[in-house]
């Protein structure tokens, strides 16, 4: 047990009665004092070229004793302090293991396709393709100007004429000509089709190639991944393979079984270490796209970790978190057609996969006589706040409408965890969801759909800024994303697991909203009174 580090003082520390949900948990004093102790064998992180995400697992050993073990994301080896860590599920850099070997008989088809489709002889069949095809335009026009020549020319003389000997020569002639013109336009093809199949012997070979890359590629993979096989807490074994296809996505995505949670929990399974809580942080610069930021805690990711997790876990008691009862919403406005309420935080706008309980269900039940689909648009479920209720199916069209044109105007009320410098601005970053890591966005250039955010400080107060956000744009925690990257306002909101660091409540409020009320015929606005609204002492 090379890897377990002894914490030499834990007298007084509560020990946790289940273990941590690494999806959503607060961290323990445990992991911070462990974490404490890592940092002394970590990289500067302003000398880091990028960073990375590290885990912390507590574990207790045979002898009762209270360590901690530490692992890094990712495959990389880090010579300078590898003992620290604790080693790789399935060591996939080894030299003399089957994926460098099959690496390399795959980075030789790569090559192979690249050499032959670079090839002289290629680039130089295209360019005679190129040539002929440029040749034959013009011989081919040539021709056709000179048929249309003729046929003028001949037309001039059958108009001087009666003579059938010389109108039955002239018809000769044009059939003639047009022989000529069609045996030109044949030969022509053909040198074109005999270079055109030269190019298509190097085409079809690099398809072959291609075709054998994506085979081999399929079956290293699946090798790779029924070689990364798991423990759970009762002793049960399953690699990678077997648990990913009882998921909807069937195969493992690349880099499952290489984060930090994973490697922690095998190596304490297979050294007889009882987890006690754990916990996962970001170290060293901000990515360019995700929001990770420096000394802050993190969930565990979704893609890869959430089936993995699911099975190591089992025979190990985790902790429950999200079992509070949700609170009701509350009318705030109502007329025949429409109504605005107040969402409190922790309540889903829809019903979800694993929840009911949400805005819609309880507004079947307060507004009985409706005939539309009641939810207009949605808040998170952490975001608390104004929204916009539609009785009937017209109305709720119009209002669909509005928002789609992006008439109807909102803003929001937020608590940043930090003092911001400036006292205004605009945040331009394009969104797109995580793929590895729903529901998380990212900043994404590339495929993400435009966000606009205009920002205005309301306070600033004891190392926290009350914020004013007007969403331009309505995409998914598009203010949590605009609030915490290092590209926008790089101050999370309070209470932000996603992008910042948990605490009781997500801060952010959704306290005004202007519309065109349809059957009023005006502009219709309402702002949440002041006593509900985010509140310091919240903190």
């Amino acid at each position: 047990m090379d890897h377990f580090i002894r914490l030499k003082d834990t007298t007084g520390v509560h020990m946790p009665q289940a273990f941590t949900n690494p999806f959503d948990y607060s961290v323990h004093p445990l992991c911070l004092s462990a974490k404490e102790h890592l940092e002394h064998y970590l990289p500067n992180p302003q000398k880091m070229a990028k960073g990375k995400m590290y885990g912390i697992l507590l574990v207790k050993n045979t002898a009762g004793q209270i360590g901690y073990l530490a692992a890094y994301s990712g495959n990389e080896q880090n010579n300078a302090s590898e003992k620290h860590f604790v080693p790789q599920v399935f060591d996939i850099t080894h030299p003399d293991g089957f994926f460098r070997k099959e690496e390399e008989q795959l980075n030789i088809l790569n090559r192979q396709i690249e050499q032959l489709l670079n090839s002289p002889e290629l680039r130089a069949l295209n360019d005679r393709l190129i040539d002929c095809q440029r040749n034959s335009d013009k011989q081919l026009t040539n021709a056709k100007q000179a048929l249309k020549q003729a046929k003028t020319e001949r037309a001039k003389k059958r108009a001087l004429t009666n003579n059938s000997e010389t109108l039955s020569g002239l018809i000769r002639e044009s059939q003639r000509q047009k022989s000529n013109y069609n045996k030109l336009k044949k030969k022509l093809r053909e040198e074109e089709q005999q270079i055109a199949i030269a190019i298509k012997a190097f085409d079809d070979e690099a398809e072959r190639l291609k075709k054998m890359r994506k085979q081999q590629s399929a079956l290293v993979q699946k090798q790779l991944f029924d070689s990364y096989v798991f423990l759970n807490a009762t002793g049960e074994q399953k690699s990678a393979t077997a648990i990913f296809q009882t998921t909807p996505v069937k195969v493992p995505p690349a880099g499952a079984g290489d984060c930090a949670a994973p490697k922690l929990l095998q190596y304490a399974f297979m050294n007889h270490l009882h987890p006690i809580c754990m916990a996962e942080f970001w170290w060293g610069p901000s990515p360019l796209n995700a929001v990770r930021k420096h000394n802050y805690f993190y969930p565990a990711c979704k893609s890869k970790c959430e089936p993995i997790l699911g099975f190591m876990l089992q025979g190990l008691n985790i902790e429950k978190t999200n079992n509070h009862q949700a609170a009701a919403i509350t009318i705030l406005y109502e007329d025949p057609h429409l109504a605005i309420i107040s969402k409190p935080a922790g309540l889903l706008s829809v019903p979800g996969k694993e929840m009911d309980e949400s805005v819609l269900i309880q507004a079947k039940a307060l507004f009985k006589d409706t005939t539309g689909p009641l939810i207009v648009h949605r808040l998170d479920m952490a975001t608390s706040g104004l929204m916009l209720i539609a009785k009937t199916k017209e109305v709720h069209e119009h209002l669909q409408k509005q928002f789609l044109s992006h008439s109807i105007k909102k803003s929001y009320v937020a608590i940043l965890n930090g003092v911001l410098k400036t006292d205004e601005g605009e945040i331009n970053l394009p969104l797109r969801v995580d793929l590895n890591d729903r529901p998380r966005q990212m900043v994404c250039y590339n495929h993400g759909k435009q966000a606009l955010t205009q920002w205005k400080v309301i306070q600033r107060q004891e190392g926290f800024t009350k914020v004013l956000f007007k969403p331009i744009t309505g995409r998914t925690h598009q203010l949590r994303v605009h609030a915490a990257h290092h590209l926008g306002l790089n101050t999370a909101i309070v209470g932000d697991p996603l992008y910042g660091q948990k605490a009781t409540r997500l801060m952010l409020h959704a306290r005004d909203i202007e519309f065109y009320h349809p059957t009023l015929k005006k502009q219709f606005s309402y702002t949440l009174p002041e006593e509900t609204q985010a509140d310091w002492n919240e903190i």
